[in-house]
């Protein structure tokens, strides 16, 4: 592969990993910086990428049965109190309308930071009886959480997501939403955005504020940071509690339904950065990207050349893929590091030299493995490559969660590996062991897993240890 950097103006990746990052959302014009600190203007090219991820989830949401609907932005704050744990939970990071500018407020106005409670009071309102249920409804819209600390697309005072908020006549229902959820969410990885997710349990400490179990999708860095990319949530009954929301059942007794909420935000346009990009710039999975293939031509004055590019370009649009064509007057050379630079997975080179033995050259961005096509064949081998493509970026990114995911028997173990980045496993006695550890190392718990022991007593705490963890320090 050639190494020669292209586009002077980004950060080395591994020299400053921040800083790469920050260049990156900014060069690639995916974002910019708005007069708040901690609210960003999502420009045409990044958000192009979250209406790909939110027409994926569409499309999954329709065959699993869900609605979309619109919940208002603004919450009583005596509402919000209703659910203690919900309370404590968000308190930190609520915004107020406190006045209308002319008056203040008889009552004060919580920007949602979350819908819980929206969702709650209709479906309080709406549900009667088992034949109401299940109500699966789904939002999209942005939330707003005061953060001290904010990154484009990772954390930011207001960002865009789905959540998805459901209510039903059982238990086992209920659950089997939230890993019903959590399944599309992992297939959202693989299918979509080339990231193998790790999946599990949250902790008791990491949980959501007021659910019974959290289930998390976590992706792994290329700086060797753990990034949560989207959670599923089971409420079990305690909103329904606090909220009203009963239904005659089927034996004509009154019981609380039993809830369920899950969601992913902007943060996964942070998680196809991170993953895949480079030095030269972002390195887009080709079935999220905003243009899949561009078309360059060379001497684009000849005839030739010119009817050559909009035939392909025609081709292709007909059959679906997502296309430009640059026959702007800049040189091929800076259109090059340009669209390396945005990430589009195949670059279609059309010169009279190539035209001369009917073919053109095709170029993919992962690899910057040059391939000769025959004009005929062009659309055949577009259609094959994005798929080599999606099956390369994957495997890599699979490759560097294996080579990054350590086992330790012992805390210094455990630290010296930390220190390497990745995850680390780690049989541990709960709740103690984890405080104690992120007072340590800055690492916190990812997911549960569902394994063995590795050893009978805590590296930490040196009791009796109780359930296996996988660590990582995370954004």
């Amino acid at each position: 592969m050639n190494n020669i950097k292209m586009v002077d103006s980004i950060t080395s990746r591994d020299e400053n990993f921040a800083k790469w990052y920050t260049d990156l959302c900014l060069k690639a014009e995916l974002m910019d910086y708005s007069d708040v600190q901690g609210f960003i203007i999502y420009r045409p090219y990044g958000y192009a990428i979250w209406e790909n991820i939110q027409n994926y989830l569409n499309e999954k949401f329709r065959e699993t049965g869900h609605q979309n609907v619109y919940m208002p932005m603004v919450i009583p704050e005596s509402l919000f109190q209703k659910e203690k744990d919900h309370v404590e939970g968000f308190a930190p990071e609520t915004a107020m309308i406190t006045t209308t500018g002319v008056e203040q407020l008889a009552e004060r106005l919580i920007i949602r930071p979350t819908s819980e409670v929206l969702f709650s009071t209709h479906y309080a309102k709406i549900v009667q009886s088992y034949r109401d249920l299940p109500k699966k409804y789904n939002q999209w819209c942005s939330v707003v959480r005061w953060e001290k600390t904010t990154r484009p697309f990772l954390r930011g005072k207001e960002f865009l997501w789905q959540e998805g908020h459901t209510i039903h006549a059982t238990k086992d229902e209920a659950r089997k939403e939230t890993l019903d959820m959590l399944d599309i969410y992992n297939n959202l990885g693989s299918e979509l955005l080339a990231i193998p997710f790790l999946t599990g349990r949250k902790t008791e400490k990491e949980k959501f504020a007021g659910a019974e179990e959290t289930y998390t999708i976590e992706a792994l860095m290329h700086d060797g940071k753990a990034l949560q990319s989207g959670t599923s949530h089971y409420f079990g009954q305690g909103f329904a509690e606090a909220f009203g929301i009963k239904f005659q059942n089927e034996n004509s007794k009154i019981e609380f339904a039993y809830q369920t909420s899950w969601g992913v935000s902007t943060r996964l346009i942070g998680a196809i950065i991170m993953v895949h990009g480079d030095d030269e710039g972002l390195v887009l999975p080709p079935y999220v990207a905003p243009t899949q293939v561009v078309i360059i031509p060379i001497q684009g004055k000849k005839e030739e050349v010119i009817n050559a590019s909009n035939d392909i370009f025609k081709t292709l649009k007909n059959n679906k893929v997502r296309v430009s064509l640059d026959d702007s007057n800049k040189s091929p050379g800076w259109k090059f590091s340009e669209y390396e630079m945005k990430g589009v997975p195949l670059r279609i080179e059309v010169g009279p030299r190539d035209l001369a033995n009917n073919t053109v050259t095709i170029v993919k961005r992962n690899t910057r493995e040059k391939i000769s096509v025959a004009l005929e064949n062009v659309s055949g081998e577009v259609d094959r490559l994005l798929n080599e493509i999606h099956e390369e970026m994957l495997a890599k990114a699979k490759k560097h969660v294996n080579e990054k995911t350590n086992t330790a028997k012992t805390y210094d173990e455990f630290k010296a590996h930390l220190e390497n980045g990745g995850y680390v496993k780690m049989s541990v006695a709960g709740e103690e062991a984890e405080l104690q550890i992120k007072e340590d190392t800055g690492a916190t718990a990812r997911v549960i897993l569902n394994t063995e022991l590795i050893t009978e007593v805590c590296p930490v705490t040196n009791k009796k240890a109780t359930q296996t963890i996988m660590f990582a320090r995370a954004y």
